[in-house]
């Protein structure tokens, strides 16, 4: 019995029916209203994590499409360029001209391993630009041209906050400093470093309680090894205690410390002995002169990030800082990304050579899974006749579209490469094996669309005297391309987005050179995020994620022409 029904009865068993009836209409309600719950929850969750997926890979990859570069004014001697050929210039070594013009901008590194370090902060790269720059323009020998130099990959992120947080304080007392280079000791009348040497003394005292806690743990556990590792730790913290216990001795910085340095007479100066009113230490940038600071004219600097644990030295973010003083340090976009290929340099890196595999990829599974698909979707479809053979074909059909790609990946390593004897790594290979990957695609999705399609379209054509072949070809095919081209390009975002395969076929290598052709080798976008995701370097994880966003924009733009076309050209039968 409905419960409408139940309701039409009479007297107290009306009333129980039409109680029960109620409260069957609210459960089901309860009912829908939990499962529009869960739907909605479910959309919110997917939501949510789709949204931290992007911003992870936005926040990693945003930073590799830009580049720090430091300008300077590079002197081009006249000498040194030949017959001033084209030629001539390209093979002429610039390494000279641009540490000499590194060198001029901070004076007085005198120094063989500072002059190391100056050289080492620009990329390999760096002189590509005034090399470009005098080929294009010849008559700039002789002069000084304004340069940017690109940076090393450590320095580039230096300055995009991989590197350490820089806290300086004003002195109160007057400095007198030994000398300008090498080790020299500073002195200050106030006990500017009284502060600092107590921080380092509380970090003495918390390590002889954590080494007292390790001997006692030692000693109670009553091993036979136990005694000389006592013995060792009770010297370590009587000589620990005796540097606690003189008030005016020196205390030694280490690497694992944060850096503590001194700015002073227009240069830097890293303390490695630290007292109350005197520290002495390394010269990182020249002093202009050792005579004694004015009141406030000094400052104590703390790189807070302990030596050991960066990147980049004290001596680099010294030199680093004084180029952004200088002005001479600027973030520009790096172009370097879209049109080099790849490098074992971060900095050099570029996806150009994996875009044009990509192109060149999909361009040999376009114009071979397209015709094929679309032919063999209107044979199964209008043509073929209806019997067991038939039925294992679109069976086979349906199977290929679930199989894993690196089984294609296998097949066209059998197949084209052993057997066929095809170049390795090229696009050529790479577009037979996603052909053969995106064909029962495409095959299924014209199926779809030519089903789509009303059977009177047909059977009108077929009444005015045009033959099966025309009806299909000129009637059919046409009302059912929208279709076609949707399934097409969503088998094309697929095959834009497979790895496996192509790493079966050898589109692993390290490929430097652009491709010009289809049996040049190549790689291709995905296959370059696998190389890059693998590699130590800290700058070639904001390549991957970039890489990354290159690959979703493209796959985005392909949905969403797929979404378009099947808008625009939806007919509604």
């Amino acid at each position: 019995m409905t419960d409408i029904a139940a309701l039409t009865g009479d007297g107290p068993i009306r009333h129980r029916q039409g109680d029960a009836a109620a409260a069957r209409v609210r459960r089901r309600y309860r009912a829908e209203a939990r499962f529009k719950a869960y739907g909605i929850a479910a959309l919110v969750v997917t939501t949510v994590f789709l949204v931290v997926l992007l911003a992870d890979i936005l926040v990693k990859g945003m930073p590799a499409f830009t580049q720090h570069s430091v300008t300077l004014s590079v002197p081009v001697p006249a000498e040194g360029f030949g017959d001033r050929s084209v030629s001539a210039i390209r093979g002429a070594d610039y390494f000279p001209i641009t540490r000499d013009a590194l060198k001029a901008a901070i004076p007085g590194i005198e120094s063989r391993s500072g002059e190391r370090t100056l050289t080492r902060l620009l990329s390999t790269g760096a002189p590509d630009v005034l090399r470009d720059r005098l080929v294009a323009n010849p008559s700039l020998i002789g002069t000084t041209v304004q340069v940017p130099l690109l940076l090393s990959d450590d320095a580039d992120l230096y300055f995009k906050g991989v590197g350490t947080r820089i806290d300086s304080r004003a002195a109160r007392g007057t400095a007198t400093p030994s000398g300008t280079t090498g080790e020299i000791t500073i002195e200050s009348t106030a006990g500017d470093f009284g502060a600092d040497l107590a921080t380092v003394r509380k970090a003495i005292a918390q390590q002889v309680l954590r080494l007292t806690a390790e001997a006692d743990r030692a000693q109670s556990s009553g091993a036979t090894d136990a005694v000389a590792r006592v013995a060792a730790l009770r010297e370590e913290i009587a000589t620990l205690r005796t540097r606690l216990d003189d008030p005016k001795s020196q205390e030694e910085l280490d690497s694992k410390a944060p850096s503590l340095l001194v700015a002073i007479n227009d240069g830097l100066v890293k303390i490695t002995k630290l007292s109350d009113t005197a520290v002495s230490g390394d010269v990182l940038l020249p002093l202009s002169s050792a005579d004694p600071a004015g009141a406030g004219a000094w400052r104590v600097v703390t790189y807070l990030t302990p030596e050991s644990n960066r990147k980049v030295t004290d001596q680099d973010v010294a030199f680093l800082e004084r180029f952004k003083d200088l002005g001479a340090v600027h973030r520009d976009f790096n172009w370097l990304f879209f049109s080099s290929g790849d490098s074992r340099e971060p900095e050099l890196a570029g996806i150009r050579g994996a875009l044009v595999g990509t192109a060149l990829t999909l361009l040999v599974t376009l114009a071979l899974c397209v015709p094929i698909g679309v032919l063999a979707a209107v044979y199964l479809e209008e043509f073929a006749s209806k019997n067991n053979l038939t039925a294992l074909i679109e069976v086979n059909i349906n199977n290929l579209a679930a199989v894993p790609s690196i089984v294609f990946g296998l097949l066209g390593l059998a197949v084209f490469l052993n057997f066929f004897a095809l170049p390795r790594s090229a696009p050529l290979v790479g577009g037979l094996v996603l052909a053969l990957l995106v064909l029962p695609t495409i095959i299924i999705a014209a199926r779809a669309a030519l089903k789509a399609v009303p059977p009177s379209i047909k059977e009108a054509a077929l009444g005015v005297g045009a033959s099966h072949q025309q009806a299909v070809f000129h009637h059919v095919l046409p009302l059912a391309m929208p279709g076609i081209m949707t399934g097409t390009i969503i088998g094309m975002a697929h095959a834009l987005g497979e790895t496996a395969p192509l790493l079966m076929i050898g589109m692993i290598a390290f490929i430097v050179d652009v491709p010009a052709g289809l049996t040049d080798a190549a790689t291709v976008l995905p296959v370059q995020i696998y190389l890059w995701s693998d590699l130590p370097e800290v700058a070639f994880q904001a390549k991957t994620a970039a890489t990354i966003i290159v690959l979703l924009l493209f796959l985005f733009v392909m949905n969403g022409m797929a979404i378009w076309l099947r808008k625009k050209f939806e007919r509604r039968w």
